[in-house]
């Protein structure tokens, strides 16, 4: 890979990986309602498991979907309905030590499966391999996956850190409430692109 396709590939990750989409919004919610520390382990799982899936991708997974049209249709139901599910957590989340016990952050696990049904992951990940990647190889797939796995990490924190930031200001049931039913809405809202999705 030149040094101006690498660097064009990094502004890529960068803008892709900051912009509001369900992982940012999910992750302000935490950072919110758990504190940026206990969010560390959603962050880390968006980012490797953003990385696993762009270079699974390069290697022909998005190729499945071209072959066999129903598993699309699958994808997107199972996105509509756990994003829903999610956005109903955020919704209902309690005030910090509450003492609602069931309550927790996203888990390593859960994140990087996430990336699966998310599709903002989905069309960096394929447009990263079409763009970025001029002739197929592993090496190439594999260097697209490293500079995500660079960049995203950073650029999702300022979204946790910024739910830290205005923890202290939405203390109040109210504003906190209010928050949280508009993370939620976004998050619905972000559900838009999975009906449109085209690989």
């Amino acid at each position: 890979m030149t040094l101006d396709l690498l660097l064009a590939l990094l502004g890529f990750a960068f803008v892709t990986s900051v912009t509001p989409g369900p992982n940012n919004m999910m992750l302000l919610a935490s950072g919110v309602n758990f504190g940026f520390r206990r969010t560390v382990p959603h962050m880390l799982g968006i980012s490797l498991g953003h990385s696993v899936m762009v270079f699974l991708v390069g290697m022909g997974l998005a190729g499945v979907f071209q072959a066999w049209p129903p598993a699309l249709v699958g994808l997107k139901v199972l996105s509509v309905a756990y994003m829903l599910w999610l956005a109903w957590k955020i919704a209902h989340a309690a005030a910090p030590g509450e003492g609602r016990s069931a309550a927790r952050p996203m888990r390593f696990h859960e994140a990087a499966a996430f990336q699966w049904v998310n599709p903002k992951a989905w069309a960096m990940a394929l447009g990263a391999v079409a763009a970025y990647v001029p002739e197929p190889s592993v090496q190439g797939y594999a260097v697209v996956a490293l500079v995500f796995a660079a960049v995203n990490l950073p650029s999702v924190s300022v979204w946790a850190g910024a739910g830290q930031l205005v923890r202290r200001w939405l203390e109040g049931p109210g504003r906190l409430a209010a928050f949280n039913w508009t993370m939620a809405g976004l998050l619905v809202l972000s559900l838009w692109p999975v009906v449109t999705l085209r690989l």
